[in-house]
């Protein structure tokens, strides 16, 4: 008989809150050791984590170690090179009616006890990764796996106790309950990845704290497709952004924005480019994810009569396989252009020219991200200086999420907030404003 309670949510949350008020967090030597323990828990059971990845999304360990793994240690890697650097206080100027003998400077003061509520997408990277900048700006954390990828949340619960300082980290499992119970809590900041119906779930349970809340979410990225682009190497970067994980990716392009002519040109160019990546059968790809979950299976199979097919549209239920599809002649009222669609399914709308491309964009929510394809110094211009998303890429979509010194963020209802490198240092502490005056 099995006589231990497990620690409830008030329970948890006061014992990390005891560490942190203790100082035992502030230590920058605290801090790089944590972040180091991370690494190597991640470097000795990456395998392990590629196996629990693949039993949740069918993910290869290649893609597993490049997306999650991987990525997160060369996160992990640039935090320890800079941290020092970041931390340092930063001098201000002092008025002269203070007197010569004014200093004043700003410091990063950690925050407390921080939240990270992680999705099931990528269930590694986007629970470690807020949870490496949380320990780095000196806080305790308590994260909270998804449940709709069992197999990693088990093996995360297992590992990060193993390695982390449990007076000052903490491992919830479960559903909604769980998370429920949580968010009645009060935290210092509460980190979320995932939509927008849960995102405004919890900003109203952080708003009965005051807490301050990012929200990292998703919505429908768009990809501009100019005339003259070289339409083989567009094809390609689109397949390979879109299709990965499955098109289970908050910044994969969501739909491709094109003039009528560009638009027939690409057909062609897409049925290559996915043989090109997945072979003839991509379901015998090893490089091809699966659906996570007979919901999310059936409501993508929905979306798939929204336009014509130029390649993919096969389903099997049984694998919750659907193929890399690409639809065309698709309808900007259509089902597949209502809702963020994250699975493998891209539809092709056709606008006149930037004009009605800027148009359609703005007259929608304010996506995670934009992309562009286009050799035009003035079309991208055009498009940073009069649409607003929360990163831009031109001519590589997802590439900006690698680059450790740009901010990761949504805007509107995208989300709000961002992390990554200083960003995360920033996210995660107070910049309090220090000045000093002798007595004398």
């Amino acid at each position: 008989m099995n006589d231990h309670t497990p620690e409830q949510p008030a329970e948890i949350v006061a014992r990390l809150r005891a560490t942190f008020r203790s100082g035992h967090t502030q230590p920058v030597e605290w801090r790089t050791n944590q972040l180091r323990r991370l690494r190597e828990m991640l470097t000795t059971h990456g395998a392990d984590l590629a196996e629990a990845l693949h039993a949740d999304l069918g993910k290869s360990s290649t893609e597993a170690f490049r997306t999650e793994i991987d990525f997160t240690v060369r996160e992990i890697d640039h935090t320890l090179d800079h941290l020092a650097e970041w931390l340092r206080p930063e001098p201000a100027p002092v008025p002269a009616h203070l007197g010569a003998d004014a200093t004043a400077h700003t410091q990063y003061d950690p925050l407390g006890v921080v939240l990270v509520i992680a999705p099931w997408n990528y269930p590694v990277q986007l629970l470690l990764t807020p949870m490496l900048g949380a320990l780095a700006a000196g806080n305790a954390v308590v994260v909270k796996p998804s449940e709709l990828a069992p197999a990693t949340s088990a093996a995360l619960a297992r590992l990060l106790p193993r390695y982390l300082d449990t007076a000052a980290v903490a491992v919830v499992e479960g559903a909604v309950p769980e998370t429920t119970a949580l968010l009645a809590e009060r935290f210092d900041h509460i980190f979320y990845t995932g939509n927008g119906t849960v995102g405004r779930i919890v900003m109203r349970a952080a708003a009965e704290h005051l807490t301050p809340v990012t929200l990292e979410l998703g919505g429908k990225s768009p990809a501009f497709v100019d005339r003259g682009a070289d339409l083989s190497v567009v094809a390609d970067r689109l397949v390979r952004g879109k299709f990965l994980n499955a098109g289970q990716t908050c910044v994969a392009p969501d739909y491709v924005l094109t003039d009528p002519e560009t638009a027939r040109a690409l057909e062609p160019e897409f049925v290559r480019a996915v043989e090109r990546l997945f072979g003839a059968e991509p379901r015998e790809a090893a490089e091809f994810g699966r659906i996570v979950n007979e919901r999310h299976f059936d409501r993508l199979s929905a979306l798939l009569d929204s336009g014509r097919t130029v390649t993919g549209g096969a389903t099997d239920r049984a694998t919750k396989y659907i193929a890399p599809t690409v639809l065309a002649d698709v309808d900007p009222t259509s089902p597949v252009m209502r809702e963020e669609i994250f699975g493998p399914i891209l539809p092709v709308v056709t606008v006149a020219d930037l004009d009605e491309a800027i148009a359609f964009i703005n007259d929608r929510d304010k996506p995670l991200a934009l992309y562009a394809f286009t050799e035009s110094d003035a079309t991208r211009a055009r498009l940073a200086a009069e649409t607003s998303s929360g990163g831009l890429g031109f001519g590589l979509p997802l590439a900006h999420l690698t680059v450790s010194d740009l901010p990761f963020g949504g805007v509107g209802e995208s989300g709000m907030g961002n992390y990554h490198g200083r960003y995360s240092i920033e996210t995660f502490s107070h910049r309090k404003a220090v000045l000093e005056k002798p007595l004398g």
